[in-house]
């Protein structure tokens, strides 16, 4: 996982992002499509086409950090909506990169009543 700060926000980019893209064209976008702050210390999430990619862009303080995954089978699963961003947690993001449905994720375990 990437270690941010406690209350740093996690950012996805719906849609499709072209993923030739690296640092400066990631921050034009978060800057230009978000009308966010690329160096405000939040987390930018983008997916490309095909959906087995993840791009993460960070500033941690000192620079601009970029995270990449790719999955060997399967999709990430993303939101349906065209374009803007969306706000998740820092577990959704977890699930999210592990292949788990970050939107509803299922506890693989089940509390017992006591007595």
């Amino acid at each position: 996982m990437i270690p941010h700060p406690a209350g740093t926000r996690v950012w996805l980019a719906t849609g499709h992002t072209d993923m030739r893209r690296g640092f400066d064209g990631l921050a034009l976008l978060v800057q230009q499509a978000l009308k966010r702050d690329p160096h405000a210390g939040d987390l930018y999430v983008f997916r490309g086409r095909r959906g087995d990619l993840v791009k993460i862009l960070w500033h941690d303080g000192q620079g601009l950090c970029l995270f990449a995954k790719r999955l060997d089978r399967g999709r990430f699963l993303w939101p349906s909506a065209a374009d803007g961003a969306l706000t998740i947690s820092p577990a959704q993001l977890a699930h999210l990169l592990e292949g788990i449905d970050w939107r509803m994720p299922q506890r693989s375990w089940r509390p017992t009543a006591a007595g």
